[in-house]
């Protein structure tokens, strides 16, 4: 058996011998091509177009560049939202807590117009079925009746919900953006106009149940609606005008208020007087 002194120095004196034998080889270095023997480069999977360094930095960043007015892009985050953030803000615009405001708590700098849009539609057309059919229930033992939908009153019910949602939140806005030029806060305007949106989804169930015969309860479920939903409003916009004069700030919160009660009034006003007059 060999000594461990042997055995340690053997490989090396193996590898003396050949480098005097040919004192001109030289060993390959690590990334020359030998002879007889093929080079395959691999890239490396995670390497990334160079075209997607700007949208990574933009997602990384937080921020997008300012899409065009005129691109589909520019109008589509305003309805960048899913079904749980819908719900969530329907939610919070018929549970008035002290200290929640809905914008600060729910928008969370993230106003949409996709659930105010649909809030609307649906309002317009609870209100139009139901008047139809709620007359309906109580004129079908008349022989002397006749059945005959009126369609107008999707149209009308339209405009008048429509122009509520946009035109009261564009007044609102522009006062309270003259109140910021004096130093005091504001909402934008996508911000506001969600928030008024939003409030009308009280006003959805209501319509519904007014197919119930019964005109104390109709009452009843619009005062229900209207009390839970201005009280939202008046929480979202008072912490903007209690700076002001108490006067002031009171005048601004009772006239939010009572065009949002007098919207509801007022379609159940013509509602009811529109199907008196069609089957007197």
């Amino acid at each position: 058996m060999a000594a461990p002194g042997e055995l340690r120095f053997q490989e090396f004196e193996a590898a003396a011998e050949l480098l005097s034998a040919t004192p001109d080889a030289t060993t390959p270095r690590a990334g020359e091509e030998r002879p007889g023997h093929a080079t395959v480069d691999v890239e490396p999977e995670d390497v990334e177009p160079p075209g997607d360094d700007s949208d990574r930095t933009e997602l990384l960043g937080g921020q997008r560049q300012p899409r065009s007015f005129w691109t589909f892009e520019y109008y589509q985050a305003f309805f960048d939202v899913d079904t749980q953030q819908v719900l969530e803000r329907i939610k919070g615009s018929v549970t008035p807590l002290p200290g929640k405001n809905f914008v600060r708590h729910r928008l969370r700098n993230n106003p949409d117009l996709y659930g105010p849009f649909w809030i609307c539609a649906t309002l317009v057309f609870a209100l139009a079925v139901s008047g139809n059919l709620s007359h309906l229930t109580e004129k079908r033992t008349s022989p002397a009746y006749r059945y005959s939908p009126h369609f107008h009153t999707v149209t009308i019910a339209a405009t008048l919900i429509y122009c509520y949602a946009w035109l009261v939140p564009l007044a609102l806005w522009g006062f309270l953006r003259w109140r910021q030029s004096r130093g005091a806060g504001a909402y934008s305007f996508l911000e506001t106009v969600c928030v008024y949106g939003y409030s009308l989804s009280a006003y959805v169930p209501a319509a519904v149940l007014w197919l119930i015969p019964a005109a104390w309860l109709q009452w009843l479920l619009l005062a229900v609606a209207a009390l839970l939903s201005a009280s939202v409003l008046a929480l979202t916009f008072w912490p903007l005008v209690r700076a002001d004069g108490r006067a002031t700030a009171l005048a601004v919160v009772a006239a939010v208020v009572s065009l949002h009660t007098l919207l509801a009034v007022g379609c159940k006003y013509y509602s009811r007087k529109n199907q008196q007059i069609r089957y007197s």
